[in-house]
């Protein structure tokens, strides 16, 4: 149903939702934004927690490569807040984006698996590379086509 079909009637109704679900939204993101604002401390605290593990277990490739996934997170972060400061100053929330940050998390993913508890298969490797690289396709046609549009 358009706005055209909603008997007049209801038009101060319409309104009054309008304001008050673009209220809401605005505060969403304003949740966002502070959710997103704490996990930067965080994973800067885990981050610096991580060093300090590796650096007392006398453990550094195990500890850096830790940290190194924490560090991955908090880029993932990052490209989050950089998201949605852009979508405050009135910019479209880019698909680029969140294919960028699961990207980040596949190659997270790929650099912590060596010093998980358990070892992973050969399967479970070859998952997350065939992930990783099918997102890495994905992102390069993503960026391929707005290169496209940008020259045309």
């Amino acid at each position: 149903m358009t706005q055209n079909e909603l008997p007049e009637e209801f038009a101060p109704l319409n309104k009054i939702a309008i304001k008050a679900m673009t209220w809401l939204n605005g505060f969403a993101h304003i949740i966002i934004g502070l959710a997103l604002a704490t996990s930067v401390i965080m994973f800067t605290w885990l981050f610096f927690k991580d060093v300090q593990a590796a650096a007392y277990a006398h453990n550094l490739v195990h500890g850096f490569l830790h940290a190194l996934g924490t560090l991955m997170l908090l880029w993932s972060i990052s490209a989050l807040i950089s998201a949605e400061i852009r979508y405050l100053q009135g910019s479209k929330l880019l698909v680029e984006t969140f294919v960028e940050v699961v990207l980040v998390l596949f190659l997270r993913k790929l650099i912590v698996m060596p010093v998980q508890d358990a070892s992973p298969t050969f399967a479970e490797v070859s998952v997350w590379v065939g992930g990783a690289f099918v997102l890495g396709v994905i992102y390069v046609l993503i960026r391929w086509s707005q290169k496209q549009s940008t020259d045309a």
